[in-house]
């Protein structure tokens, strides 16, 4: 098998999974108030607190979820419901993962006004219009920081920089897909959401930076809890694991981030070789994500035939409902044919050259056998 699927998942590090196991012999709920529970919320605290000084945040200004969609669900409806009196306009873009446009949706349902702003065709935020659609209502704008399809990196400081420049807004930024593919800075936004699967740890958890003052409205209802915005028992093992993995990602990012560009640089010279085929991701998207169409032919087609020969790409992120055009692709070409054709190939720094030739013969025969036509 030749994965190419980073961004949907990544196999665990040998460092992460010792930790979860580690971990996973303390005994007890860190919510009981005995010996154990004590020990287990100490596992819990020293959790946050690594992770905490590892982002340049505070040990109280990390939360705990079971992903980075709750932890987008949780930020996105407990700002807004938080912030009432500032209004019920939100301002968001066409780039956001499906447990942002889908918390949005339920907003939208519930009396909230969702705008989205302009993107240009490198999918990147125009701050210029984004400045204009701002008002003295506007409660929330929430934006990811790398698109999860195209790989599109959004001006982050600048974005909060506008935003702060009006009182009452608080803004949102989901990073599931930004560590340890580009530089995180959380101190930018009211709330930061990510999730350690991403970046080779385990797959049941998620964190919410949520900045100190930054008031939330909590989501979920009963059960005592290690804080006030997300009830429930904290999984202290899985808690405890994510600190070797994003000490990893963040320690090793420019590596790493080295390695996968000459892999993305030698896949875009490879694949000019198809007359069908367009580059969807930006020159300057994050070269861990590769978005590309092929003239005519579905991406769900061309997902399964690689599917056949062994190589795992995804079509939309995964998470996202199948057989649908790209959001994002058509945001940034308004070509709905082009974005029903989208795939996406997903690179780690743990990708061989022997696995990019895989794929390169394998798409060979899928663009052969797909489109019929021959390549120049």
């Amino acid at each position: 098998m030749i994965y190419l699927d980073y961004c949907a998942d990544t196999p665990v590090s040998r460092e992460a999974f010792e930790r979860f196991c580690e971990a996973a012999g303390t005994l007890g709920s860190a919510n009981a108030r005995h010996a154990a529970g004590y020990a287990a919320r100490a596992v819990v605290d020293a959790a946050a607190s690594d992770i905490a000084a590892l982002l340049g945040a505070d040990p109280t200004e990390i939360i705990f979820t079971s992903g980075a969609t709750e932890s987008n669900n949780l930020a996105v409806k407990g700002l807004a419901l938080a912030n009432l009196r500032t209004g019920r306009h939100i301002v968001s873009t066409p780039m956001e993962h499906s447990s942002v446009s889908a918390s949005l949706a339920v907003l939208e349902r519930n009396g909230w006004e969702v705008e989205l702003a302009d993107v240009g065709r490198d999918g990147k935020v125009d701050l210029d219009a984004l400045e204009r659609i701002i008002r003295p209502d506007t409660a929330l704008v929430t934006v990811s920081t790398v698109s999860s399809e195209l790989g599109a990196v959004q001006p982050i400081a600048e974005i909060s920089e506008i935003v702060r420049r009006r009182p009452g807004c608080r803004l949102h930024v989901d990073a599931a897909q930004a560590v340890g593919k580009t530089e995180l800075d959380v101190r930018l936004a009211d709330t930061v959401s990510f999730s350690p699967h991403k970046f080779y740890g385990l797959t049941g958890v998620g964190v919410l930076y949520k900045r100190y003052g930054a008031e939330l409205e909590p989501q979920m209802d009963g059960g005592a809890s290690t804080t006030a915005y997300r009830s429930g028992t904290p999984a202290a093992a899985l808690a405890a694991s994510i600190v070797p993995a994003l000490r990893s990602a963040i320690g090793e990012l420019p590596a790493r981030r080295e390695r996968v560009a000459a892999l993305n640089a030698r896949l875009r010279s490879e694949l000019t070789r198809y007359p069908l085929l367009r580059v969807n991701s930006p020159e300057d998207a994050v070269p861990h994500i590769l978005n590309v169409s092929v003239e005519g032919v579905k991406g769900t087609r061309m997902q399964r035939a690689l599917d056949e020969r062994g190589v795992c790409v995804s079509v939309r992120s995964a998470c996202a409902s199948d057989g649908l055009p790209s959001r994002e692709v058509l945001a940034v070409t308004g070509d709905s044919r082009r974005a029903l054709s989208s795939f996406r190939i997903s690179l780690s720094h743990l990708t061989t050259d022997a696995e990019i030739d895989g794929f390169l013969a394998a798409f060979d025969e899928c663009y052969e056998m797909l489109t019929k036509k021959p390549r120049l």
